[in-house]
C-alpha cells in the first residue's frame, strides 16, 4: 500500500514566498493540522545553498539565498519541477527519506523513458544524493530538513530549465559535476520533451505508489 500524500499544485512560486509558506505547512504538520503534502512547483531562477556551502561556490550574477536544508548549492528556475515534502516522518530515518525520494524519482524516470539510478556516496566524500542518468550526469538534486518529525523541503527535477546557469556556479559541492535535463536527454533519444503536467503525474504516482 502506498503512502497516502496529498499532491498540491502550486504553478510558479516566488522563492521567498515559498519559503515562507514552508513554515507554515511544517508547523500545521506539527501540529497535526494537515495531512501529509507533497507540493509541486517552479521558481523564478534563484540559487539556495545549504549552511556548510563554500562562498567559492556561489555564483556573482544570479540571487543567491542560504537556507535551512541539507546540502549544497543548487538552482531553481522556469522549466524545473520542483518537489517540498511536509510529511511525519517519526517512522523514518532521514536516509529512508532520501532513499525515496531518489528511488521514487527513478521510477518516474524510468516511466516516461529515461534510464535514471540513485548513488551512494563513499565515505567522506561529498554527498551523492539525487537522480542521475547511467553515464553519471545529475538529472535532479535532493536537500531536506527534518524538524520535530515533519520534513520539509525536498528535490528539484531539470525538465527543461535554463542549463546555462548551472555552470556559473559549482553544483551541489561537486566541481566536475555535470548537470543534465530531461529536455536534453530527449533529444539524445530523438524524441520530445515529456510535458510538465506529465512529469508531475509520473513524479507523484511514483513517490505513492509503494511507500
Amino acid at each position: 500500500m502506498g503512502w497516502p500524500i496529498k499532491r498540491v499544485d502550486l504553478g510558479e512560486v516566488e522563492y521567498h514566498q515559498a519559503l515562507a509558506d514552508m513554515r507554515t505547512w511544517v508547523e500545521e504538520r506539527q501540529q497535526g493540522l494537515a495531512e501529509d503534502r507533497l507540493f509541486l512547483l517552479s521558481h523564478p531562477a534563484i540559487v539556495t545553498y545549504g549552511p556548510r556551502t563554500d562562498p567559492a561556490d556561489l555564483p556573482a550574477d544570479l540571487p543567491a539565498v542560504q537556507v535551512d536544508r541539507g546540502g549544497f548549492a543548487t538552482y531553481h528556475g522556469p522549466g524545473q519541477l520542483v518537489g517540498y515534502l511536509v510529511a511525519d516522518v517519526k517512522a523514518r530515518g532521514p536516509v529512508d527519506i532520501v532513499r525515496w525520494l531518489e528511488n521514487g524519482l527513478v521510477e518516474a524516470l524510468a516511466s516516461l523513458g529515461f534510464p535514471a539510478i540513485r548513488r551512494d556516496t563513499p565515505k567522506g566524500a561529498s554527498s551523492l544524493a539525487g537522480v542521475w542518468t547511467p553515464d553519471l550526469r545529475k538529472v535532479a538534486s535532493i536537500g531536506m530538513r527534518i524538524r520535530r518529525g515533519v520534513t520539509s523541503h525536498g528535490f528539484a527535477l531539470n525538465v527543461d530549465p535554463d542549463m546555462a546557469a548551472f555552470h556559473r556556479f559549482t553544483a551541489c559541492g561537486l566541481a566536475d559535476v555535470t548537470m543534465a535535463s530531461l529536455a536534453e536527454l530527449a533529444a539524445e533519444q530523438r524524441r520530445g520533451t515529456p510535458s510538465g503536467s506529465e512529469v508531475r503525474d509520473a513524479a507523484f504516482a511514483s513517490l505513492t505508489a509503494g511507500s
